[in-house]
């Protein structure tokens, strides 16, 4: 069973800043593209950051700006830097490993850690 560790989440005010990490297996981290989703009450999951290949980043339109992504291969381990945060921003949010194979896509999933902005 992959695990994706997930933390750094919290309660924050509205214009604070939170850090969230996720640490996956070596070969899951190298060889998948790495990302964060979120998921907020009554809502469907959503993409917040994602590598896409080439050293490349996509973002939510809604985020852009405000966070960012980044990654320290020597230690498997994903980042989400959230600046200047909204209530809007109150979700679960997920690391995510993905891969696409001839046979179909292989998608991982870490357990979530909460993040909630008060207004």
């Amino acid at each position: 069973q992959v695990q994706l560790v997930e933390s750094g989440g919290g309660l924050v005010q509205a214009g604070g800043s939170l850090r969230l990490s996720c640490t996956a297996p070596g070969s899951i981290f190298k060889l998948y593209t790495m990302g964060w989703y979120r998921q907020a009450p009554g809502k469907q999951r959503e993409l917040v950051a994602a590598f896409t290949g080439g050293g490349r980043t996509n973002y939510a339109e809604s985020v852009k700006g405000r966070f960012t992504i980044s990654r320290d291969n020597a230690k498997n381990t994903m980042y989400l830097q959230m600046d200047s945060l909204k209530p809007e921003d109150t979700a679960i949010y997920y690391c995510n490993a993905k891969a696409t194979t001839p046979f179909g896509t292989n998608d991982y999933w870490g357990q979530g850690t909460q993040v909630t902005v008060s207004s």
